[in-house]
């Protein structure tokens, strides 16, 4: 498919002592772990390439990268623009400027378009070797692999290996130089797509012939093993499909791994070592694929872990017990991560842990076949570290750079995203104030303080995680306020260094009597309810104690209709019927008994979907069921899988510009679905559904393949009031709300 600073995740969401109230603890991030991540997500100014980086290695703090590109120009300047210079293939780059240094190589070829696609410096830092399809470098022939004297940046000429085609991995240990590629001869001798070569030229006994192109090549820190990847299914005759071990003298299997290990449709597209194992950045292709990372023990040759996200892996890198990777993972749902959604092109995990660490910068695809990051290296100067990366890539972090870029250890200077806010109260003695964490991309446990009144002074501190595709609400409750007084409230989240300023001013007035149908949602065990009273922002606050919040997609209108309850200040949200939701930030299991509940006002003859349950976020569902919508006439249907698609559809039309109010429920009486406080349509054999793990959808989701699905997926028209319960609601209980919501 095709810090300076240590920060860390917590292991659960973290609160000051003592001071949150019952019930405001937010979920935790799936798949959170506690580990250093030691480079900052803050990409620092880098020389850019005009074309497409496929491999980068370093020696002394400088940084060597390959590709297919022509020219080099600075940082924040367009192609073709002031400062660019000639660059044919290659560049070399101070690692502490990301300047260009006076190292000038140019790489060609006859005919065909000439490439650098591997780079690899020998372990006493003095000779580059550089493989790919090239006949010579700067005038010097050579034969797609090339030996370079770093002190001189000339060809070394005694280095005279001819090989046939393209060369796309190396590794070079004290006195011999490994190579993987298309290739069938090496100095003219018959080398099926791996060989090795002495620092001298000579083609060695080394023999590990593969039956498909080789990509990826690392060597055990002994020396004793060649690590090989790619696209073969045989090493030396040998069933070993995309990887193998050999031993790094004769190239005999050491261990092969079978087709079951990596599937037939995946390829190995790079390889990392450290101390304790080695590492695998897999590609796939078509259904069944598999695109993550695999972790191996040195010690047996086993896996550690695996990462099954989907999404082209092209390099990894280790630094400080942290794998970094290149790729554009869009779906971790089977890493109980986040589900089909926009592709994050770089991560970070654990040596010893496949759950994604608090490391977020990002690239876009790009130029090329739309893969992104293709080479990462790690170099340092000065006392500080760098990690390059390059690849295929036009943006950074949201602004434009391309080819190259790199990030340090230090210092940390990305500000987190201001957090979101909203404050309600609908219990005299007491203030809700409900909080959506923020974003850093460095950083997932921020410190969040609550602002009072203007006070300089925070009345409340608490520290919490959040990660891009999950960021929990928690809920501070203020009892010190007075029935009918007007209160302001501020947060600030700080990484520790850097704080967001204050949020902006939320304004509540203490209740003087309890809001009666909020009140009976909540008595009656909502455990998501929103209200939809937010005027700014994406952020959708959930009312019950579950703290379960949402996000807006698409900017529907808040704050400005007013709402369903008769009497009631509160205000409704307006979708567009066209590319406008809502979704719940957690990750719920399948409901075995449950009630979906909302207010809706409505002129549509499109129909789509008010509330239901689906397995993505922000991109439409693959999976969903559990779910109301309108029909072009305006009837409603409650719909669940179970076996096949079972729906019951009201006789009356809803679409009459009024508020109406909609229960559907389901258990062991099957499924009901009341509207105006009485039941109007259901079936008693429905008890179950599809066992499947999702989210709450408001406004939208997918329709395929349901009875009289509407013109329109999505919604266009008010709703209010919406919430979840986990238990079937009685009919008395829901002529109960529909009597207050209207009744006031």
């Amino acid at each position: 498919m095709r810090k300076r600073k240590l920060r860390s995740i917590s292991a659960a969401l973290t609160v000051a002592a003592g001071s949150l109230a019952a019930g405001a603890v937010a979920p935790q991030p799936a798949g959170a772990l506690t580990a250093p991540v030691a480079i900052t997500a803050d990409n620092l100014p880098t020389w850019q390439t005009n074309g497409i980086v496929f491999a980068m290695a370093q020696a002394n703090g400088t940084v060597f990268a390959g590709g297919t590109f022509s020219s080099v120009r600075p940082s924040g300047e367009a192609a073709g623009g002031a400062g660019e210079q000639e660059a044919v293939n290659f560049a070399a780059f101070d690692a502490a400027t990301g300047a260009p240094t006076d190292c000038k190589l140019s790489f060609t070829v006859g005919s065909g378009t000439a490439t650098v696609r591997a780079l690899a410096v020998s372990p006493d830092g003095t000779t580059l070797y550089a493989g790919g399809f090239f006949g010579a470098v700067n005038g010097t022939p050579v034969s797609s692999l090339a030996a370079i004297d770093i002190a001189t940046c000339a060809v070394k000429s005694g280095f005279g290996v001819s090989v046939n085609a393209t060369v796309r991995a190396l590794a070079v240990s004290g006195d011999t130089v490994y190579l993987g590629g298309d290739f069938s001869s090496v100095g003219g001798q018959p080398r099926s797509d791996f060989a090795a070569v002495s620092t001298s030229g000579a083609v060695t006994p080394f023999t590990a012939d593969g039956d498909a192109p080789g990509r990826a090549l690392a060597l055990t820190p002994d020396g004793s093993k060649a690590i090989l990847g790619g696209d073969f299914d045989r090493v030396n005759g040998t069933a070993s499909h995309a990887l193998a071990v050999v031993d790094a003298g004769t190239g005999a299997v050491v261990k092969g791994y079978g087709s079951s290990f990596i599937p037939s449709t995946s390829v190995v597209k790079d390889i990392a070592t450290d101390a304790t194992g080695f590492y695998t950045g897999n590609e796939g292709t078509g259904g069944g694929v598999f695109d993550g990372r695999i972790a191996i023990n040195l010690s047996d040759l086993n896996q550690r872990w695996r990462d099954t996200c989907l999404g082209a892996t092209q390099s990894v890198e280790v630094y400080k017990t942290v794998l970094y990777s290149g790729s554009h993972a869009h779906d971790c749902s089977t890493m109980n991560e986040y589900p089909n959604q926009r592709r994050k092109h770089l991560l970070a995990q654990g040596v010893d842990n496949p759950a994604k660490l608090g490391w977020f910068p990002d690239t876009n695809d790009g130029l090329g076949e739309g893969i992104g990051p293709r080479a990462m290296s790690l170099a340092s100067s000065g006392g500080t570290d760098y990690l390059w990366v390059g690849g295929e890539f036009t943006t950074v972090n949201g602004v434009a750079q391309q080819g190259l870029t790199r990030f340090a250890s230090g210092p940390d200077t990305g500000v987190p995203t201001t957090p979101n806010v909203s404050v309600s109260s609908v219990t005299p003695g007491s203030v809700a104030v409900r909080v959506q964490t923020s974003l850093d991309l460095d950083d997932s446990s921020l410190t969040y303080r609550v602002y009072k009144n203007g006070g300089a002074t925070p009345v409340y501190t608490t520290t919490a995680s959040s990660l891009p595709w999950v960021r929990p609400q928690f809920t501070w409750t203020d009892t010190d306020v007075t029935a009918g007084a007007t209160y302001t409230y501020r947060v600030t989240a700080s990484d520790g260094t850097n704080t967001t300023v204050k949020s902006p001013t939320q304004t509540v007035t203490a209740a003087t009597v309890p809001e009666a149908y909020p009140t009976q949602v909540l008595a009656d065990g909502a455990t998501l309810y929103w209200r939809y009273n937010e005027t700014a922002n994406t952020f959708v606050a959930d009312n019950s104690p579950a703290d379960d919040g949402g996000n807006h997609v698409g900017g529907p209108t808040r704050g400005v209709s007013p709402g369903a309850l008769t009497g009631s200040a509160s205000t409704a949200v307006t979708y567009n019927g066209t590319t406008q939701w809502s979704y719940s930030d957690a990750k719920h299991s399948r409901p075995s008994s449950y009630s979906i509940e909302t207010w809706f006002r409505t002129t549509t003859t499109a129909g789509g979907k008010l509330v239901g349950f689906g397995d993505r976020t922000s991109e439409i569902s693959a999976t969903t069921d559990k779910h109301v919508y309108m029909t072009n006439a305006g009837r409603l249907i409650f719909g669940v899988r179970s076996g096949s698609n079972r729906t019951v559809t009201t006789s009356a039309a809803y679409n009459d510009g009024q508020w109406h109010h909609v229960v559907a429920t389901q258990g062991s009486t099957g499924m009901r679905l009341f509207v105006d406080g009485a039941l109007q349509a259901s079936s008693p054999f429905t008890t179950g559904g599809t066992d499947y793990t999702g989210y709450w959808h408001v406004g939208g989701d997918n329709l395929s393949g349901w009875t009289s699905r509407p013109t329109s997926n999505y919604f266009a028209g008010s709703l209010d009031e919406t919430a979840i319960y986990p238990s079937v609601l009685s009919p008395a209980q829901i002529a109960l709300h529909y009597s207050l919501g209207t009744n006031g």
